[in-house]
């Protein structure tokens, strides 16, 4: 048996519900006011009024999510002329209630506690002025339905209002995200292009061998930047495609930013302590864009002519330090907020429930030092951390 096709039988939604609610309730209050023919009674003036009516209430329906207020103010009152004029007890009062709920929907609750106000009290004229029709009991049970759909109204107003802060928050992140990877990613081959391309400048006339070396590791740089914006830019245009398969850079490639440090003139080593052990994607992908922003920021800001570079893997956490020995400005556009590298580093360390501090040393230097747990890798972060 072929499977069914639920698309076939989603209810109109919209502008068409609204036309198909506005031409239901013509209808059904057609057929009520056909009652009145039967009588013999003729097309009175009365009559000719009440159908105006009924058509100017139905088709007004059909601008509520444009004009709320004015379409409701305008079905209340409508329809209580409606009822004063026909002697037919119809289903008109069904599209004020309808527009009722829409300007709550809104968030304009002031307004549609003054129309549910006025129908209640309108209403409550009515048996006072001699209608039978109408009893204490129908205006209470009235006032009840009017309050409930006010309530389900701005009910309906703060799911969607929660809904849209939600998507605002997701693409805000999404963004910080993309630029987060785009610095770390560009910005250090950049930085370094840059460093080896002042030293090629240098040692060009007193040493071409070594401007040689240099610009072979430009040229090797640039190529390496093209290929991480290439694949960056192509995970980005992806839409509804499947992930990327191709691994996520880590602390097993630590070595190959130690090679390019190397070649800007800075003589880097790695000091591993405690039990080496898998790491968990996040928390590998952040150590290793911490100490390429590290080493960005010294190749780029610092007289340093040594980095170490310390993993110390814990039973909970791995704790990440660079340091070094400089005595320029390593540490002034990390303080003064001029780039946005340490602020990066701080949000990846915060992400997995960690810290980050970077600072002068007393002996000299600059260091930068994250503690990254391993167990809130996988956990989302709350709102008000972010």
């Amino acid at each position: 048996m072929p499977p069914l096709d639920q698309t076939r039988f989603r209810p109109p939604r919209g502008v068409h519900a609204d036309a198909a609610l506005a031409f239901g309730t013509l209808v059904l209050v057609a057929i009520a006011e056909g009652q009145r023919l039967s009588t013999g009674e003729g097309w009175v003036p009365s009559r000719i009024a009440s159908w105006m009516l009924i058509v100017a209430v139905c088709g007004a329906l059909l601008f509520r999510r444009r004009f709320p207020v004015a379409v409701g103010w305008f079905t209340a009152l409508a329809t209580g002329g409606y009822y004063l004029l026909s002697a037919i007890d119809g289903p008109l009062v069904v599209v004020p209630i309808v527009a009722l709920y829409a300007i709550a929907a809104h968030g304009r609750l002031q307004a549609a506690v003054a129309v549910a106000s006025s129908m209640v009290i309108g209403v409550y004229a009515g048996t006072l002025v001699g209608n039978s029709d109408v009893t204490g009991t129908a205006v209470f049970m009235l006032t009840g339905w009017l309050v409930a759909v006010v309530a389900l109204g701005s009910v309906r107003h703060g799911r969607v209002a929660y809904a849209e802060e939600e998507a605002r928050l997701r693409a805000t992140e999404e963004r910080l995200r993309i630029a987060r990877e785009l610095h770390d990613v560009i910005g250090h081959n950049i930085s370094m292009i840059n460093v080896q391309a002042g030293a090629a400048l240098y040692r060009l006339k007193k040493d071409p061998a070594q401007a040689e070396e240099a610009l072979g590791a430009i040229k090797a740089s640039s190529r390496e930047t093209l290929r991480e914006l290439r694949a960056t830019l192509g995970v980005l245009r992806r839409v509804d495609e499947e992930a990327p398969t191709s691994p996520a850079p880590g602390l097993a490639q630590a070595d190959e930013l130690v090679a390019s440090a190397k070649l800007a003139g800075l003589d880097v080593r790695i000091e591993r302590t405690g039990a080496e052990r898998a790491l968990p994607a996040p928390v590998d992908l952040a150590a290793y864009r911490i100490v390429q922003e590290s080493l960005t920021n010294v190749a780029k800001h610092s007289d340093a002519g040594q980095v170490t570079i310390q993993l110390a893997y814990g039973v909970e956490e791995l704790t990440v330090t660079v340091e070094d020995d400089g005595e320029g400005a390593a540490a002034g556009p990390v303080g003064s907020g001029g780039g946005s590298g340490v602020t990066g580093m701080t949000e990846r360390a915060r992400a997995l429930g960690g810290e980050l501090t970077a600072a002068r040393r007393p002996e000299g230097g600059f260091a930068v030092r994250a503690r990254l747990p391993y167990e809130t890798a996988g956990e989302p972060t709350e709102r008000s951390d972010r």
